[in-house]
């Protein structure tokens, strides 16, 4: 052999040895962040599911005491397809939700769904179309614990309590005490099915003393559905359809909902013990019991299944997920935050995967309670849907966009209605994309390039014609409208987004605004990707749309800063305009850098927003957000500042929700969010050099990375 190729195979196997050394024990990273529960706090509930379907339970294993974890991060079971509507007694019609507006002066009269006050009837149809549809909450399913004295255990009946969940597995592990008598609870559940299954162990059992219940309550029409309100019991009706020693099905019927719960058990009765409230009381020869709880739209035969299903399936499922895409271990880093990072990094992953799995852009509270009636925000579907592309996990986006095809016409309809072409995605919706009025959703228009950004990101994974071929009318249609919606200026010889636009920053009224800093640089990104999807697919580019990429506003400025947005010259001196969302800052951070931005100007509007802005009054995807920026701008000590800014929205409990107030416990936007600008630091973007660009080279941070992709 050659002293060269000698030397050659060295440094192979040298660079071999050295990538064998860096591949990450993915299961110990996960496992170190399993959450452990030694008491009953209501903001440390627990949830299992496979992205289209949850189930969140207390220190119990299940649903035991919903009325008091209400108020905290409450135990939801919630499904993608379970949604009602109230009756429409006063037969209100969507149109009367309708106000027209001729922003510019141009004779357009587009009408708007928006909270109309006046006259009452119009207030009231406002009302109803905001209510309904509204999602369910499909029901609790949880113990019933007696003491000796018959009395039923409460809460602070319970001792000896730990809890766990073993993350790699999606199995929660619960222990307790009652009375001294001890008892065990497994839960898990079914990945490719909305069923959970159980497995309980205690003495109790013998003693007659343990019961499962399935307790169903009414929506309560409100912003939040708890799962615990349990008035207007003559309004819907539930019976038991079927039972026998080892099953019971339980209809619940509602105003335009119908659902089934399949249950099988080991041995035992399902009998019905009050409105809405029916027990399971298992056999009194063993302390042992497994039990599967379905649920379902149809009736339909199932074969039977145990909790040994569920573990079974969990642990495939859970193992298979972990160990696709990217992971990032951050073991041994001196810098104190690692390990918290590293934790919000591994509950999101699993948090999101729980709640965010489906065939629609989740809402920001996920499948445990309702925000917003339990409607999806499509403007927040891009910090819902982004990390699972740079985390290489494509196949979770593409399936979160069915909802665009499935919405489609009612989109386009929309465009119609205010006199554009192409397709105005619609904000706030069902899954099927019915709009709900609101005088802030109407206005917004940051969620329109939103499909441009993600289906890109989709297409670049593997660069796939297929890709093109699947998603090219609904890029091209979200186009059609961004370039027809610009409106052209004699004057300046350009294109304005606006008046009548609100931006991502909610605080600016509609009918003062125009370009927005944020939404003008993602409009002239996105037309242009939009162009070169016409290339790629041989076709030519549009002329429209070419001319308003070359006419557009450029990005407004004064001195020396970017303005929040042109109408608001005091972007950074009149209070209200700092506070809500930074957006400012996503014209580079969410958004590449482009030729309209000067990154010295955005250097000086980071300093001035972090040092002016009004940070409790933000959202928890801002950090994150804000954090980007820095990244992009060679500033990664600042863009770790920015990701653990001492701020209540930037609060992350120990079951990893990101925590807002009171009202909002938890939202899976800022869950997303880390995730994505964790990956963007990590892997780059098009335009960064170096590895992981978006962390400080000072030595303080061990850093070992796999599978993630490049950011746009």
């Amino acid at each position: 052999m050659s002293k060269k190729i000698a030397i050659y195979l060295g440094l192979f196997f040298i660079g071999f040895s050295s990538l064998q050394a860096q591949k990450i024990d993915r299961k110990k990273v996960v496992q170190r962040h399993n959450v452990v529960n030694t008491k009953a706090d209501t903001l440390s509930t627990l949830t299992v599911g496979n992205g289209k379907f949850a189930y969140t339970v207390d220190i119990t294993g299940m649903q035991s005491f919903p009325e008091y974890y209400k108020n905290g991060v409450s135990l939801g079971t919630q499904s993608e397809w379970g949604w009602n509507s109230f009756p429409n007694t006063e037969n209100y019609k969507f149109e009367e939700t309708l106000k027209p507006y001729d922003f510019n002066n141009d004779g357009r009269k587009a009408l708007y769904s928006v909270q109309i006050k006046e006259p009452e009837r119009n207030k009231k149809a406002v009302e109803y179309y905001r209510v309904n549809q509204h999602r369910l909450q499909l029901g609790n399913i949880g113990l019933e614990l007696y003491k000796k004295n018959g009395q039923k255990a409460e809460v602070s009946d319970l001792q000896n309590i730990n809890q766990k969940i073993d993350l790699w597995t999606g199995i929660i592990t619960s222990a307790f005490s009652l009375e001294g008598i001890p008892v065990k609870v497994w839960t898990a559940s079914f990945q490719n099915s909305d069923k959970i299954g159980v497995k309980i162990e205690s003495d109790l059992i013998r003693q007659k003393r343990l019961k499962v219940f399935a307790k169903y309550p009414y929506p309560s029409g409100q912003f939040l559905d708890e799962a615990a309100f349990y008035g207007n019991e003559n309004q819907h009706s539930t019976k038991i359809i079927s039972s026998n020693p080892n099953q019971g099905l339980i209809e619940h019927k509602l105003q335009t909902a119908d659902y089934f719960t399949q249950l099988y058990f080991t041995d035992g009765k399902l009998s019905e013990s009050g409105k809405h409230y029916f027990v399971y009381e298992p056999s009194s020869n063993s302390k042992t019991v497994e039990l599967t709880v379905g649920f379902s739209e149809k009736s339909q035969k199932t074969s039977k299944s145990l909790f040994a299903d569920a573990e079974k399936e969990s642990i495939s499922g859970w193992k298979n997920f972990w160990e696709s895409g990217a992971a990032v271990d951050f073991e041994g880093s001196t810098d104190k935050r690692a390990n918290e990072l590293e934790r919000r990094i591994v509950l999101s992953e699993y948090l999101t995967k729980v709640q965010c799995g489906g065939s629609n852009p989740p809402q920001e509270t996920g499948l445990t309670f309702n925000s917003w009636y339990g409607k999806p925000h499509t403007e927040m579907h891009w910090w819902h849907g982004v990390h699972y592309a740079l985390w290489g996990r494509p196949e979770i986006l593409d399936k979160q966009l069915d909802y665009y095809f499935r919405s489609f016409d009612k989109a386009k309809k929309l465009a119609e209605r205010q006199g554009y072409k192409g397709v105005r995605w619609i904000k706030m919706s069902d899954n099927e994309g019915n709009e709900s009025p609101s005088s802030v959703a109407a206005f917004l228009i940051w969620e329109q390039p939103h499909l441009i950004y993600m289906t890109e990101l989709l297409y670049r994974h593997n660069k796939d014609k297929k890709v093109l071929e699947k998603y090219k009318d609904l890029v091209f249609a979200t186009a059609e409208f961004m370039a027809d919606f610009a409106t052209y200026d004699k004057e300046k010889n350009r294109y304005n987004l606006g008046k009548g636009v609100i931006p991502a920053q909610e605080v600016f009224p509609a009918k003062d605004t125009y370009n927005p800093t944020y939404e003008v640089a993602y409009w002239d990104w996105a037309l242009k990707v939009a162009q070169q999807w016409k290339e790629r697919l041989g076709e030519s580019r549009d002329k429209k749309w070419d001319d308003v990429i070359a006419k557009l506003a450029p990005l407004p400025v004064q001195d020396g800063v970017y303005l929040s947005t042109e109408s608001a010259k005091d972007s950074f001196t009149f209070p209200k305009w700092m506070t809500d969302h930074p957006a400012v800052l996503g014209a580079l951070g969410m958004v590449p850098e482009s030729p309209k931005l000067d990154k010295k100007i955005m250097k000086n509007t980071l300093d001035i927003v972090w040092e002016r802005w009004n940070w409790g009054h933000t959202w928890g995807w801002d950090f994150p957000m804000t954090a980007m920026t820095a990244a992009r701008l060679g500033l990664p000590d600042k863009a770790l500042d920015a990701l653990f800014m001492d701020i209540q929205t930037n609060t992350y409990l120990k079951n990893g929700h990101n925590y807002q107030d009171s009202r909002l416990r938890i939202y899976l936007p800022g869950n997303g969010g880390i995730l994505t600008t964790v990956a963007m630091m990590l892997e780059g973007w098009d335009s960064s050099t170096g590895q992981f660009p978006g962390f400080p080279k000072d030595g303080s941070w061990k850093i070992k990375a796999e599978g993630f992709k490049k950011m746009p």
